[in-house]
């Protein structure tokens, strides 16, 4: 602002800020610019005034007093005057402000909704509230460290608002929260262009250098943006025109050549030709240097710039070179760098934290990061655990530690585990505080207290939220237990506490009871130690021998005879107890794995015998020939050769000759019926029945094929309706829809394309909706060659940034539950649930950003009502899935186990009656009928010795009438 140069170093960073807002509105641009120009003569003026006559600014060139008396005054009218844009209270403010109210409120339910806080910004700055915007963005920065695009506008608006000097110390303010949140080069350039304006006040000069200096140590370094900063110091210092100055843009110069940096080559070039003198030899040996260093920079960097944000794994492999050259104020600045745009990744802040902890170890910068840290990953308890660790390494006051471990409490943790990990690190230390010297002291009292809050805390909120303690084990209450005994010597409490944890299910466990005896050998005495391991025997479960072996042990070593009797009576009669049901439990499993493999052979002889059947029922069609029109066959033979079991009309095509004698009868109208002419539906089954030629599979082309399935069985011409859907994606050589026997479309195809790209493309076609079915599309892939090719499988392990969401109503579309969700972070997927036939099953998948949006998401949505359905949110983690369990095998009365499958697939109901009299019901009958095909044959079944002889109509009418 002070000189061109240095408002030309800011310019192009700020012209691609400000085009986006400001595209169509040429005027106002040009105010910004020349309010810019004018602030610069105007401090300019102001300097001249400090430094004295000998100091001139140079004007720019083309510029006029009088143009910029006319710029000038353009600019206040800009300011001044609000021209065409007047505030009315019209229908579109009512909605802003009812939004606004919206917001505050849900800020007063959960003060961790960033997007909230974002919209509320937003809105008020969109209607001129400048108190409130700066009262919400005060609260935001509290919470939240800000990006640099947000602090950016509030500097700006702030900065736009200074009137005086109090004004400008404000904005200092702001200034350095700024520059504490992230590393942000265009900060620092607006910092030290700002602070060129107040050079006219006490101080200014001083000011001025002092914040660039700071700029360079933090930015200076950065490869391809700290040149910026590096020429706006520079033409500042030579704007101001002394002799004793000239050292100091040498010194600039000379600083900023040893250092590898973009355009290395265009500063020494200017720096030549700005000398006067020659160039020292030094000089040139350290820009030859960082021209060295620069070379192995620039693979780093341009694998940056070529990559798409976050760059995170580029960023990793930028940090393990820089940790190799040993740099510290490097490795720092690439850390920073890396979290501008990896800011909610845990395991960079660890990474960058335990760097400083363990190398650097200066106290205001190592806890700079680690607040850093808990702001940006709250939900991360690893990060609070370092950061009270940090705090007690430095010496940070009690008060201001317990105030951080307030914080950690109320960060909204996923898990159970992470509130025990939590209350542990800050027990640690308050521990750590007590001089267990002393009977009772203030800070042991508080550590009890804390004790006795840590277990309430989980067995009341922490249970409640996740239906679990966190603490199976009872870790703190063990802990307790040993502070208790071995440090205050108190073992009355520490036998209540065990007898506590005993008494929350760890009874069962021999380890449980070891540690107790363990702290009972070493803090009390025998008396107690003996009753523990006796209450052990009885109580063990999963390692009764160990238990028993300890007992008998210490018994042999301090015991008397009575003592020893009766613990050999009470450990064999245990032992003889676990033997006994080990022995039933082992009977039982064999007797299940047994049946297990009865099942399985009776499976496999069934497959066996239908497999046979089939192929002899396929002989047996090829052989049979036309039956003849003979008006002397017998209806019994008739009756024999119809089919055992009747298809459909609608698919049955009726044999040729299969007509009898009384074809040309009459019906009841008396009009003759045309027996030779087949009904409609017998045309309609003939008409679907295709001789479509058998294709050999080319697995050859597997790579350029996809299998397309779960398309609508009375899809018609599927290669038409499919065809168009995949030219989309690439050359269509051909679709091979697969048909059944009699001619019906199966649901499936493979669609062969010319190249392997397109394949792949249509691979994204997965899950369309087709004529109301979302049709699957998967590579085609042999598995009798590749048996561990995996289709694509939804992840079932524990997502943290994914939520599953049930409960929905059926009409709930995509679009509407997306607009719910966005409220909440940025959805980058949603995903309805739907069954094979495409209908929603009230269920859905939504994948945000980071974890922290899911887990303020949950929060605000769980339990929230959707067209009178409440819906239940929770972090996707779907349960492992068991093994289908096997059809049970029945007992057939009076004979061996038969399969389930003799019933049908339903079992036997209530209304399978027989019809066939029991006069001629057969009992040597051939292979029983099922509801769904031939039962297999019995395992001990023995063969049909004869075939019953066939039975005339003579011998029907004779069984028919002997009653």
């Amino acid at each position: 602002m002070a000189t061109a140069a240095a408002s030309s170093a800011s310019e192009p960073e700020a012209e691609p800020q400000a085009g986006p807002q400001a595209e169509g509105e040429e005027d106002e641009v040009k105010a910004a610019r020349t309010r810019r120009k004018v602030l610069s003569r105007a401090v300019a003026a102001a300097t001249s005034k400090t430094m004295g006559p000998g100091w001139d600014q140079p004007q720019e060139e083309g510029m006029s007093e009088s143009d910029g008396d006319e710029e000038y005054a353009m600019a206040s009218s800009a300011e001044s005057s609000p021209g065409e844009y007047e505030w009315e209270y019209d229908e579109e403010d009512e909605k802003n402000q009812l939004e606004i109210e919206r917001l505050e409120e849900q800020l007063s339910i959960n003060v961790y909704d960033y997007n909230c806080h974002v919209d509320l910004i937003r809105l008020l700055r969109l209607e001129g509230e400048l108190s409130r915007v700066r009262a919400a963005r005060q609260k935001m920065s509290e919470i939240f460290p800000l990006t640099e695009e947000l602090w950016l506008e509030w500097l700006h608006d702030e900065i736009s608002m200074a009137l005086d000097g109090l004004d400008r110390e404000h904005v200092y303010d702001l200034f350095e929260k700024a520059v504490k949140d992230y590393i942000c080069p265009n900060i620092w350039l607006e910092y030290g262009q700002y602070s060129v304006g107040g050079i006219g006040q006490k101080g200014g000069l001083e000011k001025v250098r002092s914040v660039f200096e700071r700029a360079l140590s933090s930015v200076g370094l950065h490869v391809t943006k700290g040149l910026a900063v590096w020429e706006a110091y520079r033409e500042f210092e030579s704007a101001i025109m002394e002799a004793a100055r000239l050292d100091k843009v040498h010194s600039l110069f000379r600083r900023q050549l040893a250092i590898p940096l973009y355009d290395m080559e265009a500063t020494f070039a200017e720096y030549e030709e700005w000398s006067e003198d020659p160039i020292p030899e030094s000089v040139i040996q350290s820009y030859h240097k960082a021209l060295q260093q620069l070379e192995k920079y620039k693979p780093y960097e341009e694998a940056l710039l070529q990559a798409e944000a976050p760059r995170l794994a580029e960023y990793q492999a930028y940090i393990d070179f820089e940790m190799k050259i040993g740099d510290p104020a490097r490795i720092q600045l690439i850390f920073e760098r890396a979290l501008v745009e990896n800011c909610l990744v845990p395991d960079l802040w660890i990474r960058y934290s335990q760097y400083l902890d363990r190398q650097l170890k200066v106290k205001d910068l190592v806890l700079s990061v680690h607040s850093r840290a808990v702001r940006n990953c709250p939900w991360t308890v690893a990060l609070w655990s370092r950061y009270l660790l940090a705090m007690e390494r430095h010496g940070v006051d009690h008060q201001v530690i317990s105030v951080t471990f307030e914080k950690a409490l109320n960060a909204g943790f996923i898990q159970a585990t992470d509130y025990v990990e939590i209350w542990q690190a800050y027990l640690d230390y308050l521990r750590r505080r007590v001089d267990f010297k002393q009977d009772s002291s203030q800070e042991l009292e508080e550590l009890r207290s804390t004790f006795t809050r840590a277990l309430e805390h989980l067995q009341q909120e922490v249970e409640e939220r996740f239906s679990e303690s966190g603490d199976p084990s009872c870790v703190i209450m063990q802990n307790w237990a040993r502070i208790e005994a071995r440090l205050c010597n108190n073992m009355q409490k520490a036998r209540e506490l065990w007898d506590s944890i005993m008494t929350r299910g760890n009874a069962k466990y021999a380890n449980m009871w070891l540690e107790y005896y363990s702290l009972e050998r070493a803090h009390g005495d025998t008396q107690h130690c003996r009753k523990a391991l006796h209450r052990a025997v009885q109580c063990t479960s999963d390692y009764p021998e160990h238990v028993c072996d300890v007992l008998l042990t210490m018994e042999r070593t301090e015991g008397t005879l009575e003592d020893w009797d009766v613990a050999v009576q009470k450990t064999e009669t245990r032992l003889a107890r676990v033997n006994e049901q080990r022995l039933k439990a082992a009977e039982k499993e064999a007797a299940l794995a047994q049946q297990e493999e009865e099942k399985a052979e009776q499976r496999k002889r069934a497959r066996a015998e239908k497999k046979a059947l089939k192929k002899k029922k396929k002989t047996r069609s090829t052989d049979t020939r036309p039956a003849e029109e003979d008006g002397d066959k017998e209806w019994g033979d008739e009756e024999e050769e119809q089919p055992a079991k009747r298809r459909r009309v609608e698919n049955s095509v009726p044999a040729a000759g299969a007509v009898h004698d009384g074809a040309q009868e009459s019906g009841v109208t008396g009009k003759p019926i045309d027996v030779d002419r087949p009904s409609k539906q017998k045309e309609k089954a003939a008409s679907l029945k295709r001789d479509v030629p058998k294709v050999p599979h080319d697995s050859s082309k597997d790579s350029v094929t996809v299998f397309v399935s779960n398309l609508p069985y009375s899809m018609e011409e599927p290669d038409e309706k499919l065809r168009p859907l995949f030219e989309a994606c690439g050359e269509v050589v051909e679709i091979r829809p697969i048909f059944s026997n009699r001619g019906d479309f199966r649901g499936y195809c493979y669609v062969e394309f010319k190249e392997e790209k397109s394949a792949l493309q249509a691979l994204e076609l997965d899950r369309k909706s087709v004529e109301g079915r979302p049709m699957f599309v998967s590579p085609c892939v042999d598995k009798s060659k590749n048996p561990n090719f995996k289709v694509f499988r939804y992840s079932t392990a524990l997502e943290k940034h994914k939520l599953f969401i049930s409960g929905l109503p059926f009409s709930c579309t995509k679009e509407e539950l997306e607009d719910i969700c966005k409220a909440h972070g940025t959805v980058k997927d949603l995903r309805l649930v739907t069954n094979r036939a495409g209908k929603p099953k009230g269920l859905a998948y939504v994948e945000y950003e980071n974890e922290s949006q899911a887990s303020q998401a949950v929060m605000k949505m769980d339990g929230m009502t959707i067209r009178e359905n409440v819906i239940k949110v929770a972090i996707s983690n779907p349960p492992q899935r068991k093994a289908p369990e096997k059809p049970e095998a029945r007992k057939a009365p009076g004979g061996p186990l038969v399969p389930r499958q003799i019933y049908g697939a339903r079992g036997k109901g209530r209304t399978q009656l027989s019809l066939l009299p029991r006069a001629l019901q057969r009992p040597g009958a051939g292979t029983p009928q099922a509801e769904n095909g031939p039962a297999p044959r019995p395992a001990n079944a023995a063969p049909e010795a004869t075939e019953a002889p066939k039975m005339s109509n003579a011998d029907f009418a004779k069984l028919l009438l002997r009653k």
